[in-house]
This record gives C-alpha cells, sequence and structure tokens, in this order.
C-alpha cells in the first residue's frame, strides 16, 4: 500500500478535503489513471490499480476534486458536501 495514504483503514475514503467529502468507489475504480493526472497531491494507485486518497490531498481545491471526478470514466469519485448532499456524480 502506498506509505503517504491519508487513512490507512480508509485508503479510498470517505475523506474529507477542505468542505468536501471525497470517495472512491473501489468496485466501479477500473485505473485509468485520469485522476492522478488531474490532481496528483489527491490521488494515487495502489497495487491493486485503484485508487486511493493521498495524506498531500488536504490542499486541493474544491474545483480541482470536481475536475478529477468528471475525468472518470466510470465515474468512480464521489463528491459530497459535508450536509450529505451529492456534489458529483448527480
Amino acid at each position: 500500500m502506498n506509505e503517504n495514504v491519508k487513512d490507512k483503514n480508509r485508503p479510498s475514503g470517505p475523506i474529507k478535503i477542505g468542505e468536501v467529502i471525497v470517495e472512491v468507489d473501489r468496485d466501479l475504480c477500473i485505473g485509468a489513471g485520469t485522476c492522478v493526472a488531474l490532481a496528483p497531491r489527491v490521488f494515487a494507485l495502489d497495487q491493486d490499480g485503484k485508487s486511493v486518497i493521498l495524506d498531500t490531498a488536504d490542499s486541493e481545491l474544491e474545483q480541482t476534486l470536481l475536475e478529477a471526478a468528471r475525468s472518470c470514466p466510470v465515474a468512480a469519485i464521489i463528491l459530497k458536501k459535508k450536509s450529505g448532499e451529492k456534489i458529483f456524480p448527480q
């Protein structure tokens, strides 16, 4: 497992980053890596080729998180407000 994972017990979230809760659905994730390319301080691929959330994610902007989520070909990145309201996918 990547040593820089934000939460080793929940490497794919849900994790609060700023005002957004981020989670990667590991069942949907196909390891395309577009999230890593767009937000390399937030996402990395683990040994299984699944996206995990890095401990450097706290400094990322909500817009970057949204761009990364939208880039996922299988919509495996879920973004929610703290209230639980879904931001993406709709």
